[in-house]
Protein backbone atom coordinates (compact mmCIF):
# COMPACT_ATOMS: atom_id res chain seq x y z
CA UNK A 1 0.00 0.00 0.00
CA UNK A 2 2.71 1.92 0.59
CA UNK A 3 4.54 1.80 -2.13
CA UNK A 4 1.35 1.80 -4.39
CA UNK A 5 0.87 5.49 -2.60
CA UNK A 6 4.61 6.11 -3.29
CA UNK A 7 3.86 5.73 -7.09
CA UNK A 8 1.22 7.92 -6.95
CA UNK A 9 2.69 10.73 -5.29
CA UNK A 10 5.73 10.79 -7.74
CA UNK A 11 3.02 10.34 -10.55
CA UNK A 12 1.94 13.22 -9.92
CA UNK A 13 5.61 15.30 -9.07
CA UNK A 14 6.54 14.25 -12.44
CA UNK A 15 3.56 15.51 -14.17
CA UNK A 16 3.82 18.92 -11.98
CA UNK A 17 7.13 19.06 -13.16
CA UNK A 18 6.87 18.15 -16.44
CA UNK A 19 3.69 21.03 -16.36
CA UNK A 20 5.92 23.61 -15.00
CA UNK A 21 8.70 23.11 -17.65
CA UNK A 22 6.53 23.08 -20.42
CA UNK A 23 4.94 26.56 -19.14
CA UNK A 24 8.61 27.89 -18.13
CA UNK A 25 9.59 27.27 -21.93
CA UNK A 26 6.69 28.48 -23.40
CA UNK A 27 7.10 32.08 -21.10
CA UNK A 28 10.56 31.50 -22.21
CA UNK A 29 10.04 31.16 -25.89
CA UNK A 30 7.31 34.77 -25.67
CA UNK A 31 10.25 36.41 -23.66
CA UNK A 32 12.99 35.75 -26.01
CA UNK A 33 10.58 36.23 -29.31
CA UNK A 34 9.47 39.67 -27.65
CA UNK A 35 13.78 40.13 -26.83
CA UNK A 36 13.82 39.44 -30.73
CA UNK A 37 11.33 41.64 -31.79
CA UNK A 38 12.41 44.69 -29.68
CA UNK A 39 15.61 44.05 -31.02
CA UNK A 40 14.80 44.11 -34.74
CA UNK A 41 16.34 46.76 -36.19
CA UNK A 42 14.10 50.04 -37.51
CA UNK A 43 13.49 50.30 -41.34
CA UNK A 44 15.21 53.01 -42.79
CA UNK A 45 14.96 54.54 -46.15
CA UNK A 46 17.82 54.24 -48.15
CA UNK A 47 19.19 56.67 -50.44
CA UNK A 48 21.17 56.01 -54.18
CA UNK A 49 23.76 58.03 -53.41
CA UNK A 50 26.69 58.46 -56.21
CA UNK A 51 30.01 57.22 -55.55
CA UNK A 52 33.07 58.94 -55.69
CA UNK A 53 34.77 58.61 -58.96
CA UNK A 54 37.86 57.58 -59.90
CA UNK A 55 39.04 61.20 -60.66
CA UNK A 56 37.69 62.46 -57.81
CA UNK A 57 39.18 59.88 -56.10
CA UNK A 58 42.65 60.86 -57.14
CA UNK A 59 42.03 64.83 -57.08
CA UNK A 60 43.52 66.63 -53.99
CA UNK A 61 40.38 68.83 -53.89
CA UNK A 62 37.94 68.05 -51.37
CA UNK A 63 34.54 66.34 -52.49
CA UNK A 64 31.63 67.85 -52.07
CA UNK A 65 28.09 67.21 -52.76
CA UNK A 66 24.90 68.94 -53.30
CA UNK A 67 21.95 67.34 -52.13
CA UNK A 68 19.12 69.12 -53.86
CA UNK A 69 15.07 69.57 -52.74
CA UNK A 70 13.91 72.05 -55.49
CA UNK A 71 12.91 75.67 -53.91
CA UNK A 72 13.29 78.68 -55.85
CA UNK A 73 17.07 78.42 -56.50
CA UNK A 74 16.17 75.93 -59.49
CA UNK A 75 12.99 78.05 -60.25
CA UNK A 76 11.71 78.41 -64.30
CA UNK A 77 10.32 82.29 -64.91
CA UNK A 78 6.86 81.53 -66.10
CA UNK A 79 5.99 82.69 -69.83
CA UNK A 80 9.40 82.55 -70.34
CA UNK A 81 9.18 86.13 -68.85
CA UNK A 82 13.13 86.59 -67.20
CA UNK A 83 12.16 90.11 -65.99
CA UNK A 84 9.88 88.51 -63.98
CA UNK A 85 11.20 87.69 -60.35
CA UNK A 86 7.91 86.59 -58.34
CA UNK A 87 6.28 84.82 -61.26
CA UNK A 88 7.95 81.61 -61.69
CA UNK A 89 7.78 77.88 -60.78
CA UNK A 90 9.55 76.47 -58.26
CA UNK A 91 11.49 73.10 -58.32
CA UNK A 92 11.50 72.80 -61.87
CA UNK A 93 15.18 72.25 -62.84
CA UNK A 94 17.86 69.45 -61.77
CA UNK A 95 20.38 69.64 -59.69
CA UNK A 96 22.32 68.47 -62.26
CA UNK A 97 21.57 71.20 -64.92
CA UNK A 98 21.99 73.59 -62.00
CA UNK A 99 26.09 72.68 -61.50
CA UNK A 100 26.05 72.38 -65.58
CA UNK A 101 25.38 75.96 -65.94
CA UNK A 102 27.83 76.72 -63.34
CA UNK A 103 31.91 77.23 -64.41
CA UNK A 104 33.73 74.67 -63.18
CA UNK A 105 34.37 74.68 -59.48
CA UNK A 106 38.12 76.44 -58.42
CA UNK A 107 37.94 74.93 -54.79
CA UNK A 108 36.09 71.74 -54.82
CA UNK A 109 35.07 68.08 -56.82
CA UNK A 110 31.65 68.29 -56.83
CA UNK A 111 28.71 65.96 -57.54
CA UNK A 112 24.48 65.95 -57.25
CA UNK A 113 22.23 64.04 -55.57
CA UNK A 114 18.21 64.69 -56.39
CA UNK A 115 16.58 64.30 -53.32
CA UNK A 116 13.50 65.61 -54.17
CA UNK A 117 11.91 69.06 -56.17
CA UNK A 118 9.49 71.05 -54.93
CA UNK A 119 9.18 74.16 -52.82
CA UNK A 120 10.76 73.91 -49.14
CA UNK A 121 7.08 74.27 -47.63
CA UNK A 122 5.54 71.43 -49.32
CA UNK A 123 8.30 69.07 -47.37
CA UNK A 124 6.31 67.24 -44.49
CA UNK A 125 8.35 66.57 -40.85
CA UNK A 126 8.46 62.68 -42.19
CA UNK A 127 9.92 64.28 -45.51
CA UNK A 128 12.59 65.96 -43.52
CA UNK A 129 14.02 62.76 -41.25
CA UNK A 130 14.60 61.16 -45.13
CA UNK A 131 16.22 64.20 -45.95
CA UNK A 132 18.63 64.30 -42.71
CA UNK A 133 19.24 60.72 -43.30
CA UNK A 134 20.04 61.12 -46.42
CA UNK A 135 22.62 64.29 -45.63
CA UNK A 136 24.14 61.56 -43.10
CA UNK A 137 24.50 58.84 -45.86
CA UNK A 138 26.24 61.48 -48.39
CA UNK A 139 28.81 62.57 -45.69
CA UNK A 140 30.15 58.93 -44.96
CA UNK A 141 31.58 59.10 -48.89
CA UNK A 142 31.99 63.19 -49.24
CA UNK A 143 33.70 65.94 -47.50
CA UNK A 144 30.93 68.02 -46.96
CA UNK A 145 27.06 68.81 -48.18
CA UNK A 146 25.35 71.70 -49.50
CA UNK A 147 21.84 70.90 -49.58
CA UNK A 148 19.22 73.28 -51.26
CA UNK A 149 15.63 73.99 -50.16
CA UNK A 150 13.06 77.15 -50.94
CA UNK A 151 13.77 80.25 -48.47
CA UNK A 152 10.44 80.43 -47.39
CA UNK A 153 11.19 77.73 -44.67
CA UNK A 154 14.91 77.18 -44.89
CA UNK A 155 15.22 78.32 -41.30
CA UNK A 156 13.47 75.50 -40.09
CA UNK A 157 15.11 72.74 -42.36
CA UNK A 158 18.49 74.18 -41.89
CA UNK A 159 17.67 73.49 -37.89
CA UNK A 160 16.24 70.49 -38.04
CA UNK A 161 19.32 69.42 -40.18
CA UNK A 162 21.28 71.46 -37.06
CA UNK A 163 19.86 69.07 -34.57
CA UNK A 164 19.82 65.22 -36.32
CA UNK A 165 22.75 64.89 -38.54
CA UNK A 166 25.26 63.31 -36.64
CA UNK A 167 27.98 64.08 -38.81
CA UNK A 168 30.60 66.13 -37.72
CA UNK A 169 31.62 67.40 -41.82
CA UNK A 170 29.94 70.61 -43.22
CA UNK A 171 26.74 71.16 -44.00
CA UNK A 172 25.96 74.15 -45.86
CA UNK A 173 21.93 75.23 -46.47
CA UNK A 174 21.25 77.69 -49.38
CA UNK A 175 18.52 78.22 -51.96
CA UNK A 176 17.82 81.96 -53.64
CA UNK A 177 15.37 84.58 -53.58
CA UNK A 178 15.31 85.21 -57.32
CA UNK A 179 14.58 82.17 -59.85
CA UNK A 180 17.65 80.74 -61.82
CA UNK A 181 16.95 81.74 -65.14
CA UNK A 182 15.70 85.00 -64.83
CA UNK A 183 17.94 88.45 -65.08
CA UNK A 184 19.89 89.59 -61.87
CA UNK A 185 19.54 86.16 -60.40
CA UNK A 186 20.83 85.18 -57.24
CA UNK A 187 20.86 81.62 -57.34
CA UNK A 188 24.23 80.88 -59.35
CA UNK A 189 26.50 82.58 -56.64
CA UNK A 190 24.81 81.22 -54.14
CA UNK A 191 25.26 78.18 -55.11
CA UNK A 192 28.65 78.38 -56.09
CA UNK A 193 29.89 80.19 -52.95
CA UNK A 194 28.26 77.39 -50.57
CA UNK A 195 29.77 74.79 -52.23
CA UNK A 196 33.20 76.55 -51.72
CA UNK A 197 32.29 76.78 -47.81
CA UNK A 198 31.36 73.77 -47.58
CA UNK A 199 35.11 72.26 -49.42
CA UNK A 200 36.86 74.64 -47.24
CA UNK A 201 36.26 72.60 -44.09
CA UNK A 202 36.19 75.92 -42.04
CA UNK A 203 32.45 74.72 -40.59
CA UNK A 204 33.49 71.24 -39.63
CA UNK A 205 32.06 70.74 -36.49
CA UNK A 206 29.57 73.81 -36.36
CA UNK A 207 26.83 71.56 -37.09
CA UNK A 208 24.36 73.03 -40.19
CA UNK A 209 25.21 76.83 -41.39
CA UNK A 210 23.16 79.06 -43.61
CA UNK A 211 25.12 80.93 -46.49
CA UNK A 212 23.39 83.19 -49.18
CA UNK A 213 24.28 86.58 -50.06
CA UNK A 214 27.87 85.81 -49.41
CA UNK A 215 26.84 85.38 -45.63
CA UNK A 216 27.20 82.84 -43.30
CA UNK A 217 25.01 82.19 -40.64
CA UNK A 218 23.94 79.34 -37.42
CA UNK A 219 20.96 77.16 -38.50
CA UNK A 220 20.20 77.87 -34.80
CA UNK A 221 20.13 81.31 -35.13
CA UNK A 222 19.26 82.62 -38.86
CA UNK A 223 15.73 83.70 -39.73
CA UNK A 224 14.10 85.24 -42.92
CA UNK A 225 13.39 88.92 -42.37
CA UNK A 226 11.87 90.04 -45.71
CA UNK A 227 9.73 88.92 -48.41
CA UNK A 228 11.65 89.53 -51.63
CA UNK A 229 14.97 91.24 -50.19
CA UNK A 230 18.01 88.80 -50.88
CA UNK A 231 20.16 90.26 -48.06
CA UNK A 232 16.73 88.50 -46.33
CA UNK A 233 18.68 85.71 -44.11
CA UNK A 234 20.00 87.73 -40.75
CA UNK A 235 20.84 86.55 -37.18
CA UNK A 236 19.20 88.87 -34.99
CA UNK A 237 21.04 90.40 -31.59
CA UNK A 238 24.44 87.74 -32.50
CA UNK A 239 24.94 88.29 -36.27
CA UNK A 240 26.64 86.36 -39.03
CA UNK A 241 29.27 83.76 -38.21
CA UNK A 242 31.05 85.09 -41.34
CA UNK A 243 30.66 85.31 -44.84
CA UNK A 244 32.73 84.24 -48.27
CA UNK A 245 34.36 86.22 -50.92
CA UNK A 246 36.26 85.46 -53.93
CA UNK A 247 39.75 84.18 -52.12
CA UNK A 248 38.38 83.25 -48.75
CA UNK A 249 36.32 82.30 -46.41
CA UNK A 250 36.41 83.82 -43.46
CA UNK A 251 34.98 82.70 -39.78
CA UNK A 252 34.76 85.48 -37.38
CA UNK A 253 32.65 83.76 -34.74
CA UNK A 254 31.86 79.70 -33.64
CA UNK A 255 28.40 78.63 -32.58
CA UNK A 256 28.57 77.36 -29.20
CA UNK A 257 28.33 73.52 -30.39
CA UNK A 258 31.74 74.09 -31.99
CA UNK A 259 33.53 74.35 -28.82
CA UNK A 260 32.42 70.53 -27.73
CA UNK A 261 33.81 69.40 -31.06
CA UNK A 262 35.31 66.08 -30.85
CA UNK A 263 33.58 64.92 -27.28
CA UNK A 264 30.20 62.90 -27.21
CA UNK A 265 28.24 66.50 -25.79
CA UNK A 266 28.43 67.40 -29.44
CA UNK A 267 25.99 65.36 -30.94
CA UNK A 268 22.74 66.11 -30.47
CA UNK A 269 20.50 63.77 -28.23
CA UNK A 270 18.44 63.15 -31.88
CA UNK A 271 19.36 60.14 -33.59
CA UNK A 272 16.58 59.42 -36.10
CA UNK A 273 18.30 56.03 -36.63
CA UNK A 274 16.88 55.41 -33.07
CA UNK A 275 12.85 55.80 -33.82
CA UNK A 276 10.46 55.62 -36.64
CA UNK A 277 9.96 58.75 -38.42
CA UNK A 278 5.75 57.51 -37.49
CA UNK A 279 6.50 58.44 -33.88
CA UNK A 280 7.12 62.50 -34.91
CA UNK A 281 4.51 63.96 -33.26
CA UNK A 282 2.18 66.94 -34.00
CA UNK A 283 3.17 70.21 -33.04
CA UNK A 284 1.92 73.81 -33.71
CA UNK A 285 2.64 77.32 -32.88
CA UNK A 286 0.14 79.77 -31.33
CA UNK A 287 0.36 83.11 -32.00
CA UNK A 288 -0.42 85.86 -29.39
CA UNK A 289 -2.13 89.74 -29.88
CA UNK A 290 -4.66 91.84 -28.65
CA UNK A 291 -7.35 89.80 -26.71
CA UNK A 292 -6.27 86.50 -28.34
CA UNK A 293 -9.15 83.97 -27.57
CA UNK A 294 -8.08 80.30 -26.85
CA UNK A 295 -9.46 78.17 -30.24
CA UNK A 296 -6.39 78.05 -31.14
CA UNK A 297 -4.80 75.84 -28.54
CA UNK A 298 -8.29 73.80 -28.46
CA UNK A 299 -8.21 73.62 -32.05
CA UNK A 300 -4.73 71.80 -32.01
CA UNK A 301 -5.32 70.28 -29.10
CA UNK A 302 -8.07 68.25 -30.67
CA UNK A 303 -6.25 67.73 -33.70
CA UNK A 304 -4.01 65.78 -31.88
CA UNK A 305 -0.79 68.21 -31.01
CA UNK A 306 1.28 66.76 -28.42
CA UNK A 307 3.29 70.09 -28.13
CA UNK A 308 2.39 73.81 -28.91
CA UNK A 309 4.53 76.51 -29.24
CA UNK A 310 3.16 80.10 -28.11
CA UNK A 311 4.88 83.10 -29.56
CA UNK A 312 3.84 85.30 -27.29
CA UNK A 313 4.06 89.34 -26.71
CA UNK A 314 6.86 90.85 -25.44
CA UNK A 315 8.82 88.62 -22.57
CA UNK A 316 6.46 85.75 -23.80
CA UNK A 317 2.91 86.90 -22.58
CA UNK A 318 -0.25 85.30 -23.50
CA UNK A 319 -3.65 86.28 -22.92
CA UNK A 320 -5.84 85.16 -20.03
CA UNK A 321 -8.40 83.73 -22.58
CA UNK A 322 -4.96 81.75 -24.00
CA UNK A 323 -4.08 80.80 -20.90
CA UNK A 324 -6.65 79.12 -20.00
CA UNK A 325 -6.74 76.88 -23.06
CA UNK A 326 -3.10 76.36 -21.96
CA UNK A 327 -4.11 75.72 -18.64
CA UNK A 328 -6.74 72.89 -19.93
CA UNK A 329 -4.42 70.92 -22.80
CA UNK A 330 -1.97 70.23 -19.77
CA UNK A 331 -4.24 69.09 -17.25
CA UNK A 332 -6.67 67.14 -19.73
CA UNK A 333 -4.10 66.35 -22.65
CA UNK A 334 -0.24 66.93 -21.03
CA UNK A 335 0.34 68.80 -23.41
CA UNK A 336 3.84 70.28 -23.61
CA UNK A 337 4.13 73.85 -24.17
CA UNK A 338 7.34 76.27 -25.01
CA UNK A 339 7.31 79.58 -24.39
CA UNK A 340 9.00 82.36 -27.03
CA UNK A 341 8.40 85.87 -28.08
CA UNK A 342 6.94 87.01 -31.29
CA UNK A 343 9.04 90.32 -31.00
CA UNK A 344 11.74 88.47 -33.12
CA UNK A 345 14.92 88.15 -30.34
CA UNK A 346 14.84 87.88 -26.66
CA UNK A 347 15.10 85.37 -24.00
CA UNK A 348 12.67 83.40 -22.12
CA UNK A 349 13.40 82.49 -18.58
CA UNK A 350 11.52 80.28 -16.19
CA UNK A 351 8.64 77.67 -16.84
CA UNK A 352 7.27 75.03 -14.96
CA UNK A 353 5.42 71.88 -15.08
CA UNK A 354 4.56 71.77 -18.54
CA UNK A 355 5.48 74.96 -19.53
CA UNK A 356 9.19 74.96 -20.76
CA UNK A 357 11.13 78.52 -21.81
CA UNK A 358 12.13 78.57 -25.49
CA UNK A 359 15.53 80.45 -24.69
CA UNK A 360 16.08 83.14 -27.40
CA UNK A 361 14.54 80.58 -30.06
CA UNK A 362 11.97 82.03 -32.27
CA UNK A 363 8.96 80.43 -32.45
CA UNK A 364 9.38 78.48 -35.30
CA UNK A 365 13.00 77.33 -33.92
CA UNK A 366 11.71 76.26 -30.85
CA UNK A 367 8.56 73.97 -32.81
CA UNK A 368 11.29 71.99 -34.59
CA UNK A 369 13.11 71.40 -31.13
CA UNK A 370 9.93 70.85 -29.10
CA UNK A 371 8.98 68.50 -31.75
CA UNK A 372 12.06 66.37 -32.24
CA UNK A 373 12.10 65.78 -28.33
CA UNK A 374 8.88 64.63 -28.09
CA UNK A 375 9.61 62.51 -30.41
CA UNK A 376 12.36 60.82 -27.78
CA UNK A 377 10.48 61.81 -24.70
CA UNK A 378 7.46 62.73 -22.79
CA UNK A 379 9.13 63.86 -19.41
CA UNK A 380 8.55 67.33 -18.95
CA UNK A 381 12.05 67.67 -16.82
CA UNK A 382 13.82 65.73 -19.49
CA UNK A 383 12.54 68.19 -22.10
CA UNK A 384 13.44 70.59 -20.12
CA UNK A 385 16.60 69.78 -19.82
CA UNK A 386 17.30 69.49 -23.59
CA UNK A 387 16.46 73.08 -24.17
CA UNK A 388 18.29 74.46 -21.35
CA UNK A 389 21.26 72.95 -22.59
CA UNK A 390 21.79 71.58 -26.36
CA UNK A 391 19.00 74.55 -27.34
CA UNK A 392 20.41 77.13 -25.18
CA UNK A 393 24.09 76.75 -26.74
CA UNK A 394 25.68 79.15 -23.91
CA UNK A 395 29.40 79.43 -24.42
CA UNK A 396 31.51 77.29 -22.26
CA UNK A 397 35.21 76.90 -22.35
CA UNK A 398 36.61 74.05 -20.73
CA UNK A 399 40.09 75.18 -19.46
CA UNK A 400 41.13 71.32 -18.29
CA UNK A 401 39.35 68.52 -17.51
CA UNK A 402 38.44 70.08 -13.74
CA UNK A 403 37.57 73.58 -15.07
CA UNK A 404 35.13 75.35 -17.08
CA UNK A 405 34.66 78.84 -17.94
CA UNK A 406 31.44 79.96 -18.92
CA UNK A 407 29.86 83.40 -20.23
CA UNK A 408 26.63 83.09 -18.52
CA UNK A 409 25.70 82.45 -14.42
CA UNK A 410 22.01 80.82 -14.38
CA UNK A 411 19.72 81.58 -11.22
CA UNK A 412 18.44 78.45 -9.80
CA UNK A 413 15.05 78.11 -11.24
CA UNK A 414 12.04 78.11 -8.32
CA UNK A 415 10.42 75.29 -7.47
CA UNK A 416 8.27 77.07 -4.85
CA UNK A 417 4.36 78.37 -5.65
CA UNK A 418 4.24 81.69 -6.45
CA UNK A 419 3.61 83.60 -3.30
CA UNK A 420 0.31 85.89 -3.27
CA UNK A 421 -0.18 86.59 0.33
CA UNK A 422 2.12 86.56 3.66
CA UNK A 423 2.61 83.62 5.21
CA UNK A 424 3.14 84.23 8.66
CA UNK A 425 3.14 80.39 10.53
CA UNK A 426 5.67 78.89 7.71
CA UNK A 427 9.09 80.37 7.96
CA UNK A 428 10.38 79.15 4.80
CA UNK A 429 8.44 77.71 1.86
CA UNK A 430 9.15 73.88 1.09
CA UNK A 431 10.46 72.62 -2.45
CA UNK A 432 7.65 71.13 -4.66
CA UNK A 433 9.09 67.06 -4.25
CA UNK A 434 10.27 66.30 -7.76
CA UNK A 435 7.82 62.93 -8.29
CA UNK A 436 4.73 65.41 -8.18
CA UNK A 437 3.52 65.63 -11.70
CA UNK A 438 3.25 69.94 -12.18
CA UNK A 439 0.71 71.82 -14.55
CA UNK A 440 1.37 75.35 -12.90
CA UNK A 441 2.81 77.74 -15.85
CA UNK A 442 5.42 80.06 -16.21
CA UNK A 443 4.53 83.69 -14.77
CA UNK A 444 6.42 85.13 -18.01
CA UNK A 445 4.07 83.25 -20.17
CA UNK A 446 0.92 84.79 -18.64
CA UNK A 447 -1.10 87.49 -19.37
CA UNK A 448 0.75 90.59 -20.01
CA UNK A 449 -0.33 93.00 -17.03
CA UNK A 450 0.59 95.13 -14.47
CA UNK A 451 1.57 93.12 -11.75
CA UNK A 452 -0.07 94.15 -8.24
CA UNK A 453 1.83 94.97 -5.69
CA UNK A 454 3.62 92.57 -3.56
CA UNK A 455 1.94 93.06 0.27
CA UNK A 456 4.29 93.38 3.21
CA UNK A 457 5.68 90.05 4.25
CA UNK A 458 8.56 88.22 6.17
CA UNK A 459 11.42 87.55 4.14
CA UNK A 460 11.50 84.57 2.80
CA UNK A 461 14.10 81.92 3.14
CA UNK A 462 15.09 79.33 0.50
CA UNK A 463 14.83 75.98 1.76
CA UNK A 464 18.47 74.29 0.74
Amino acid sequence: MTQTVGKMIGKKVLISILAFALVAGAIGTLTWRNLVNAAEPIPLPTFDIPALSEAHQTSPLPNVIVVATGGTLAGAARNGDKTSFQSYSAGTYTMEKLLGDLPLHKTADVSSYQFGNKGSGGYTIQELYDLSLAVDAALELYDGAVVTTGTDTMEEIAYFLDLTVRSEKPVVVTGAMRPWDVIGTDGPANLYQAIKVAGSGKTKWFGTVVMLNDVIHAAREVTKSNSHRMDTFETPMFGAIGYVDDPAVRIYRAPARALKAGTPEWASPFDLKTIEKTSLPIVEIAYNYQEAGGGAIRGFVEDGAKGIVTAGTGAGGISSKMSAARTAAIRDHGVMFVTTTRTGSGTMYGGSGNTIAGDNLNAQHARMLLLLSLAFSSDANTIRGWFSTFGTQDVEISVDENTALTASVDEPEATEPVVTEPVATEPALEPTPATTPEVTEAPAATEETEAPAAPEAPELVTTP
